[in-house]
């Protein structure tokens, strides 16, 4: 086959399956300021700036009006987790069940509010199907659960009133699996999900309350992207090696970002072969901020030969 004039969704839809392509497909997310100083050095209007940088995934988030506390230090969710507006990442700061656990009083956002994919729509729509198009279901479920309960609270409850976590993550997966549909309706490529489980050397919490608490409401989860013979794309942060073979078990496809500080990527190779894709695979903590243009080279080398089936 001819790779040379692959579009956005051809190259992506390749490279998960080891199939060959003209070049790797790439993807650049950024935070709020980091976005304005790409836009002003690449003199590109910032609505321009992912066509500009050549991204290949269309992430399709929903409609929400965030609200803000009356000192407008802290952004509420869709969700109603309150975050610190004063940092640049995702700092929750008011989790709205930490005070009141009642989740029967707690005011569940509605997945099916007609208008809420309405911009989704009209980006998937836009594209022309020359983009591979996500739902972005950021804090799937884990990191929702303690934006809602509160970290060190909701790591607790796992311990202590594993009901009380069981509840509340049956709630979560209810409205995530109401919001998948919606995406699966609106044809979209595959599913992309995120949830950090990991640190720098071991996991947050054992990979036995992993598997009890969160494997088989993510598994319930992947299964609509899975049936629609759809590829699950995944972030996760940190060391979860000793639950990635549970996750490819429940049908995840494409890992993000196999961290090389963290995770060895021979023995990723060796370990899934074929059967997991990645998406990343080189460091956002050392090279990329801190390498030279060679070191940046080097390491991509370096990550092909690492993580590509047959190293090349």
């Amino acid at each position: 086959m001819d790779t040379s004039r692959l579009s956005s969704k051809d190259r992506v839809r390749r490279a998960l399956s080891h199939q060959p392509v003209d070049r790797l497909p790439t993807q650049i997310n950024y935070t709020d300021s980091v976005g304005a100083a790409l836009s002003a050095a690449l003199e590109v209007p910032i609505e321009a700036l992912p066509a500009r940088l050549g991204n290949h995934l269309l992430r399709l988030d929903l409609d929400t009006v965030p609200r803000f506390s009356p000192d407008g230090g802290i952004k509420y969710d869709w969700w109603g987790a309150g975050f610190d507006v004063h940092e640049e990442g995702y700092f929750p700061t008011d989790p709205p069940l930490g005070a009141n656990p009642d989740l029967d009083q707690f005011p569940w956002p509605d997945p099916t509010a007609p208008d809420l994919l309405a911009t989704a729509a009209k980006k998937a729509a836009a594209q022309g199907g020359t983009q591979f198009v996500v739902p972005n279901f950021g804090f799937a479920l884990f990191e929702r659960a303690y934006t809602l309960r509160g970290f060190d609270t909701f790591l607790m409850d796992m311990i202590l009133q594993p009901a009380y976590a069981e509840a509340l993550l049956e709630r979560i997966t209810e409205i995530q699996l109401v919001l998948i549909r919606r995406y699966l309706d609106l044809g979209v490529d595959g599913g992309y999900f995120g949830d950090d489980y990991g640190a720098q050397k071991s996991m947050i919490f054992s990979p036995r309350l992993w598997r009890k608490f969160m494997k088989p409401r993510l598994a319930r989860m992947f299964a609509p992207f899975r049936e629609a013979g759809l590829p699950v794309m995944m972030h996760s942060d940190g060391q979860i090696a000793p639950i990635l073979p549970d996750l490819v078990d429940i049908g995840l496809t494409v890992l993000n970002p196999a961290q090389p500080e963290v995770i060895d990527h021979g023995w990723l190779r060796a370990t899934f072969g074929s059967n997991l894709a990645y998406y990343g695979g080189i460091s956002t903590q050392t090279v990329l901020p801190a390498g030279s243009p060679e070191e940046v080279e080097n390491a991509v080398a370096a990550c092909v030969r690492g993580l590509a089936p047959d190293g090349t």
